[in-house]
């Protein structure tokens, strides 16, 4: 009888059978030769299951450590299990100690030797980059302990080097409660089929076995992707073969660890403030993120104004502006923001993979034509040396365009007159937070895409006051611009700049509303927004995505 089937066999018996002595010694013979034995339960189906990544989580103290330390113990030729920071380790050394004993561990290199030349390694990647320090190395193994605190792109980078000999096991624990900040939006992305209520693979059952491939983005500062595919084996996705990787998502439940469900624990758990109650006692993956201090758009404004979007922009309200951030070709993703008012489109993205490099810009500015409805206002971030050329061409074609420069100073000051900014970036995401406050007179009417990215992005930004006014910053990195949240998130915030540089200018309702209202057609245009018909129309449809 097969391990698999015997612990199986072992778990209904002692859910349904009164022979409770024979079972236990049927039990201990199986488990004799295992360093660890898992609970009965979720902790046996993660143990026991054929995925190559599985992500086991969701409420505190359901024994995600001690999983992935048995996996490492009991299976693993050669492994390691991370935590972001190496200090963190402390927990999984002391456990570690308790399961492999202590003559047997390299304090120094963090690292069990097992029998038959195997090992287990405690390791932390603190800086986005840290994963290059383990790059080169092969492991059958990988470990990641409250893994919706890790950046995706330091988990993804390593699945290149998870490798074995022919017949030899590989797999990807992922140990974690639902992630906390807008770093761990990733966790919610791969697992959307049992996460996400908004994933067209929604709810998959718990346990149950999906394929994908991990795209990468052609660059380091974009995040991946996940094609769904129907089962194992080689596809071909954009001109090149992938092999698919099996995927599941197992929930784990205090009651379901009798280690650690006592009244005194769940009590601790009971009484902390929502969201965290409701993410750790209860492993909802659906409860709101915990803001870094001084965030400068809070998770739940962002999140709300997400749950107001509707496919279509509201009756009578023309296109007013279209926030544009350029791409260089090759380097990052083409992010188009229309926005109607307070209402923003779905994102156009353009790979900038598919922009010619030949004539870049002239094709670019036939992208944001094409897109332009209602004489709207292009507002180009010029910042990158990418945007000027598409500025060029849209002014050359008679178009009204703004030239966003965020490095730039600005007099404007908020709403409350109270601040001025560190620059025209700082203005103009403070400027979004303000009409995203739903305790505004009248409320919040931004609506914005359901796009986890374009999310992630806004919720980044944190902010500090000083001399010289409010200054964007990030909590990894003390930066004025986007480069600390490209080190902080492990991509560029393309969906959030070009949604905030659609709210920066162009018409709105406070402002041309008289000018919107006819009363024979409902509708006219501004006269601001009247405009020439474009003088060129680009064939650029098959390069366009929306996502």
């Amino acid at each position: 009888m097969s391990q698999s089937s015997l612990l199986d066999d072992l778990v209904i018996q002692i859910n349904g059978e009164p022979e409770i002595k024979a079972t236990a010694e049927q039990a201990h013979e199986a488990g004799k030769h295992m360093r660890w034995v898992p609970n009965p339960g979720p902790q046996t189906d993660a143990y026991l299951s054929e995925a190559d990544v599985l992500l086991y989580g969701g409420q505190a103290g359901g024994g995600k450590s001690h999983l992935m330390l048995g996996c490492g113990f009991n299976e693993c030729d050669v492994g390691i299990i991370f935590r972001r920071e190496l200090t963190q380790t402390d927990g999984l050394e002391a456990d570690g100690k308790k399961i492999a004993g202590f003559e047997n561990w390299n304090g120094q290199d963090h690292e069990w030797t097992l029998d038959g030349g195997r090992s287990l390694k405690l390791a932390g990647m603190r800086e986005p980059d840290s994963w290059m320090g383990h790059a080169g190395r092969e492991r059958d193994f990988y470990g990641y302990d409250e893994a919706g605190e890790f950046l995706e792109k330091q988990v993804a980078s390593l699945f290149a080097w998870l490798r074995a000999p022919p017949g030899k096991r590989t797999r990807v624990v992922l140990a974690s409660n639902p992630p906390r900040s807008s770093d761990g939006y990733w966790v919610i992305d791969w697992f959307g089929p049992w996460l996400d209520p908004g994933h067209p693979l929604f709810p998959t059952e718990p346990g149950e076995l999906l394929w994908a491939v991990y795209l990468s983005a052609p660059v380091a500062n974009q995040p991946g992707k996940m094609a769904w595919v129907e089962g194992p084996g080689e596809y071909e996705i954009e001109g090149e073969t992938y092999t698919s990787r099996s995927y599941t998502f197992i929930p784990a439940s205090l009651e379901d660890n009798p280690y650690r469900n006592t009244p005194e624990y769940r009590s601790q758990l009971q009484n902390l403030p929502e969201p965290l109650r409701s993410q750790l006692l209860k492993g909802d993956f659906q409860a709101g993120l915990q803001d870094q201090a001084y965030q400068v758009i809070p998770s739940a404004w962002a999140q709300a104004a997400q749950q107001r979007w509707t496919p279509d922009p509201p009756d009578g309200i023309p296109m007013c502006a279209l926030g544009v951030d350029p791409s260089g070709g090759g380097v990052d993703d083409m992010v188009i923001a229309p926005r109607y008012d307070s209402y923003f489109a779905e994102l156009v993205k353009i790979e900038g993979k598919s922009l010619p490099a030949e004539k870049l810009s002239t094709h670019a500015a036939g992208l944001v034509i094409s897109e332009r409805r209602d004489g709207a206002l292009p507002v180009v971030d010029m910042g990158g040396g990418y945007g000027g050329g598409i500025y060029n061409h849209l002014s050359d074609n008679e178009i009204e365009t703004l030239a966003y420069k965020g490095a730039e100073a600005t007099p404007r000051r908020s709403n409350d007159r109270k601040f001025g900014f560190w620059n025209t970036r700082a203005a103009a995401y403070w400027g979004l937070r303000e009409a995203l406050d739903p305790d505004q007179s009248g409320g919040s009417k931004i609506a914005l895409p359901p796009d986890k990215r374009l999310l992630a992005g806004l919720c980044a930004p944190a902010y500090e006051i000083t001399s010289r006014g409010i200054k964007i910053t990030t909590k990894s990195k003390n930066e004025g611009g986007s480069k600390g949240i490209v080190e902080m998130l492990g991509w560029s915030p393309n969906e959030a700049d070009a949604v905030v540089m659609a709210w920066w200018s162009g018409p709105r309702m406070a402002t041309h509303a008289s000018e919107w209202i006819d009363g024979q057609k409902g509708v006219r245009r501004a006269k601001q927004m009247r405009g020439m018909q474009p003088k060129v129309v680009m064939g650029h449809s098959n390069v366009r995505r929306k996502q």
